[in-house]
């Protein structure tokens, strides 16, 4: 298992047909393990550990459609009143986070209309606030915590 950018989590792990699976809290089952759910685990235990977002309002890999296209999204944190507060974009630590990702993540928020955003490849992290009447992100150095 790489070492990442977060604080060090306890997760459940285990084998099945010769893959190995980590438990996700979210979606309550065993997933397949692959860098870029590692990164999403970790990501998922961070919001709720040091940011203190509800469980209750976290979504995991849903789908959405923007425009024709179906699309999945990586996390989600709701509003209490639904609104969409933070997407999450998750990437495999091999990959670079670059222009293409913040271009995915702003396509998702097109439908989704976050007032943060995230994207994360384990190692790097960068988070935005949305200032949708200037049509733009500004980068934060951390997301806000939970209020």
């Amino acid at each position: 298992m790489q070492k990442l950018n977060f604080p060090t989590y306890t997760f459940r792990f285990k084998n099945s047909e010769n893959k190995r699976l980590i438990f996700d809290q979210i979606r309550k089952k065993f997933v397949i393990f692959q860098p870029e759910e590692w990164v999403r685990q970790n990501c998922i235990q961070y919001l709720i550990k040091e940011k203190k977002y509800p469980v209750s309002l976290i979504n995991v890999e849903k789908e959405i459609k923007l425009n024709s296209l179906k699309k999945r999204y990586d996390i989600v944190v709701f509003n209490t009143d639904g609104t969409i507060h933070l997407i999450v974009e998750c990437k495999s630590p091999k990959i670079i986070v670059d222009q293409s990702a913040f271009d995915q993540i702003s396509r998702y928020n097109l439908a989704l209309k976050a007032s943060y955003l995230m994207v994360t490849n384990g190692i790097n992290h960068y988070y935005c606030q949305m200032d949708f009447d200037k049509e733009r992100y500004q980068f934060l150095k951390d997301i806000p915590e939970y209020k």
